[in-house]
């Protein structure tokens, strides 16, 4: 029988260490205040006993959920064989398995031919690459991204996203970057790809011929904006028509969040790049890869390169994942499924209390319209024993990025922990009694 009942502790722990000698940029752990020692599938333990339900997963990056019993097995394995711990870009055995059973499960059956660039180790170095290639290979300077776009914070990544208060930490300008509005920006209707296509076409416009546009499918940080999958379309074929290479950031809705193990799969368009990260590994482990059209590798023997671009421990769990969760259509039917059940709990959530949606597959969000009610709601989450956070331009939308494996009972009383919250909250605001 599966426990679905978290058991929060109400203790805060000693911090005395951090406030001496952490960075006061730390944040997650300013509204998560306890000190985790334990995890495993949905759960996650604090060291005075507590159990908390993960709906975070590392932002993502723990879709198979915490310490996969499968995925450890394999690194456990590997490192008792005295397996390469670190290899540069040395050809290795743990790089072979990782490319050979890429190819085999991910790419060929979805008729993608890639290259894999092995970029530093998080998100943003594959975003630095993948824009530094566009300009090596188009001679161009400018990137088109999209307003609420999130991409990194490394200054070239920085410089295509939106957040204003990240851009802020840079203390330099972010230039050759211009921020286009998403679809459904100015509303149903307004077509933002047709004003993207005729600002390109108008020699006046003042929009330089870009070197590419970088997109994200459903937008994790900036709201869970979800692009419809005809404007992808439209966007790809306008980057085709203007020379521009089209990219398209996974790292977040890639590895099954959004469904598929690509979030555009299905949608009648192929990029000429993508960037993947987070749950890359399966198992936290960092790990950063840039994927692109064969005829795009035109970079100098070390031209880009990183010290740590050959973690094999990240190689090893990142085949397992692929071959244990991706070498059957079961899982991905699974995860279709489960993210069904997870729309129709919100929507019923939803519409109860006059909110809306936002997301696809098993990245979706509740819209409190207001930071202050979605905080309130996140922060009486966590005292119920439920970790899940915020996204949006003012931190509105409460999001769920439960792991992909969930069982539905856990999923279901997740839930409704957010259901009580939500309830709390609004009545709070409003200043009226929570039935």
């Amino acid at each position: 029988m599966i426990t679905t009942r978290p058991q929060p502790t109400t203790r805060k722990p000693d911090t005395a260490i951090y406030e001496r000698r952490e960075s006061a940029v730390r944040s997650y752990a300013r509204s998560m205040p306890r000190q985790f020692n334990k995890a495993e599938g949905a759960w996650m333990h604090d060291n005075q006993g507590g159990r908390y339900l993960d709906f975070l997963s590392g932002c993502s990056t723990l879709n198979y959920g915490h310490n996969h019993p499968v995925l450890k097995q394999a690194l456990l394995d590997y490192i008792a064989a005295d397996g390469i711990t670190h290899g540069l870009d040395l050809h290795t055995d743990a790089k072979a398995a990782f490319l050979e059973t890429l190819e085999t499960v991910i790419l060929r059956p979805r008729g993608l031919n890639y290259r894999a660039m092995f970029t530093g180790p998080t998100g943003t170095n594959a975003v630095e690459a993948a824009i530094k290639l566009a300009r090596k290979v188009t001679g161009r300077e400018l990137v088109i991204a999209f307003t609420n776009g999130f991409h990194g914070m490394t200054l070239g990544a920085l410089a295509c996203t939106g957040n204003a208060a990240k851009r802020g930490g840079a203390g330099v300008p972010l230039s050759h970057v211009a921020h286009e509005p998403y679809d459904g920006y100015h509303g149903p209707d307004v077509d933002t790809a047709d004003l993207l296509e005729r600002r390109l076409s108008d020699p006046s416009s003042g929009l330089d011929a870009p070197a590419a546009i970088l997109v994200e499918t459903v937008q994790g940080e900036g709201g869970l904006n979800s692009a419809s999958p005809e404007w992808l379309r439209r966007i790809a074929a306008i980057a085709r028509h203007h020379g521009a290479l089209m990219i398209v950031d996974d790292i977040q809705a890639g590895c099954g969040r959004t469904g598929g193990f690509f979030s555009f799969e299905g949608m009648g368009f192929t990029p000429d790049v993508v960037t993947m990260a987070k749950s890359l590994s399966g198992m936290g482990l960092p790990f950063a890869l840039a994927l692109f059209r064969p005829e795009l590798d035109q970079w100098s023997p070390g031209e880009h390169n990183g010290t740590f671009r050959g973690n094999n421990h990240a190689f090893v769990t990142a085949t397992a994942a692929l071959r244990h969760f991706w070498g059957s259509a079961m899982f991905q039917a699974d995860i279709a499924r489960r993210g069904t059940l997870l729309e129709r709990l919100l929507e019923t959530m939803a519409a109860e209390h006059g909110l809306s949606t936002r997301g696809r597959g098993m990245m979706r969000g509740i819209d409190l319209k207001s930071g202050e009610i979605a905080t309130a709601v996140t922060a009486g989450c966590f005292e119920r024993g439920l970790i899940i956070e915020t996204s949006g331009a003012h931190d509105e939308i409460v999001k769920v990025l439960a792991p992909l494996v969930i069982d539905d009972a856990l999923l279901s009383a997740g839930l409704d922990i957010l259901e009580i919250c939500i309830r709390e909250a609004l009545a709070v605001h409003y200043g009226v009694a929570a039935e």
